[in-house]
């Protein structure tokens, strides 16, 4: 769903880009309570693997197909501030290396894609691991339908913004009818990729999944014929925080194997935008990309004839370069959020120097 430019016009995408950069600022100081030095790293891998698996693009209709926007997924492994980031680094990645989603609609690709996203899948997950029972299987129940929902929302938000500033003189009634319902399908993928996703970690490391923090369900013990919670164990009080390597290493390679090899049997189909955009025509003002002529345009590396090397590499370097970024913006804020913590403490005389400078 990257929009490109000339769909919207400039006021409006400029409206949109103030938007997205109030988004991206309340989420920089949201994401220092969400990150510590376990979770930083992991917030920069999870940007890579995103824009891996939307290389992806599977069919969901005769000649269109669908790829993974990622908000739910993001929200719901890192928190809903850190994922907002994420994807906001997936798309700047895009658009530059890329020439993929416009530059002058990177606000529009933001806000659609990344905080409706995120906001939509993250209220209605809360929402359901609220009421469902406290397990790890209402996790991913409350994944899938977060996920599914926060597809057609996005595509509503795009009408929505169309509506006010599309550049195309088309009944806003068709784009929505048209935009929601190809969306609808292509969120069935993304909440199967999603859910998938959030499982395997949870399999293997539920500490590490934001969402399911304090979701574990208390151990039972039956007592004079009723159930009643057993009182929790206690902690080792030395108890040292697992290493993330191996997850880390485990993802990567994951990634790296999606963008670098499988991504070349990936549909190549219209996605769900650009499907809709071709048949309603709005399209017919489209723009350059201004990146157009970058070597990575089109996820294929300028002077490699064979299409799968091509491919290939260009979806390793997006990976490389995606993680490097990532994680170099998230230990950043990580950092910010220990330096007002130390100076903070700073502040705070100790316990009685008050009285004793008084004496």
């Amino acid at each position: 769903m990257h929009v490109p430019d000339g769909f919207i016009n400039a006021p409006v995408s400029a409206a949109a880009g103030l938007v997205a950069a109030g988004a991206v600022a309340v989420s920089l100081r949201g994401a220092r309570r969400e990150l510590d030095d376990r979770t930083a790293p992991l917030a920069g891998l999870v940007a890579a693997f995103i824009f891996a698996v939307q290389m992806l693009n599977f069919p969901v209709a005769a000649g269109t197909s669908g790829h993974l926007l990622g908000g739910a997924l993001a929200a719901i492994l890192v928190g809903p501030y850190t994922g907002v980031l994420v994807i906001a680094v997936v798309l700047l990645m895009q658009g530059i290396l890329f020439a993929d989603g416009g530059l002058t609609a990177l606000g529009v690709n933001i806000t659609v894609m990344g905080a409706v996203t995120v906001l939509t899948a993250y209220v209605l997950f809360r929402g359901l691991v609220r009421v469902l029972p406290r397990t790890r299987r209402s996790v991913t129940v409350a994944s899938f339908v977060a996920a599914l929902v926060s597809v057609p929302a996005a595509a509503a938000a795009f009408t929505l913004i169309y509506a006010v500033g599309g550049t195309t003189d088309v009944p806003v009634t068709k784009v929505f009818t048209a935009m929601v319902g190809v969306h609808v399908l292509i969120g069935i993928g993304e909440a199967a990729i999603t859910t998938a996703t959030v499982g395997a970690v949870i399999a293997v490391r539920p500490d590490l999944v934001y969402g399911a923090r304090g979701l574990t369900a208390p151990l039972k013990l039956r007592v004079g014929g009723e159930l009643v919670d057993a009182a929790p164990a206690a902690a080792p009080a030395a108890a040292a925080p697992r290493s993330t390597k191996k997850v880390w290493a485990t993802g990567l390679a994951t990634a790296l194997a999606l963008a670098g090899i499988v991504s070349f049997y990936a549909s190549a189909s219209p996605d769900g935008l650009e499907k809709v955009a071709a048949d309603q025509g709005i399209d017919t003002k489209v723009e350059d990309h201004a990146a157009k002529d970058s070597p990575l345009a089109d996820y294929g590396v300028s002077g490699v004839t064979n299409a799968r090397l091509s491919g290939g590499l260009a979806g390793t370097i997006g990976v490389g370069a995606t993680v490097v970024v990532g994680t170099g913006v998230f230990w950043a804020v990580r950092r910010r959020r220990a330096e007002a913590a130390a100076s903070a403490g700073a502040g705070v005389a100790p316990a009685g120097t008050a009285e004793r400078e008084t004496v």
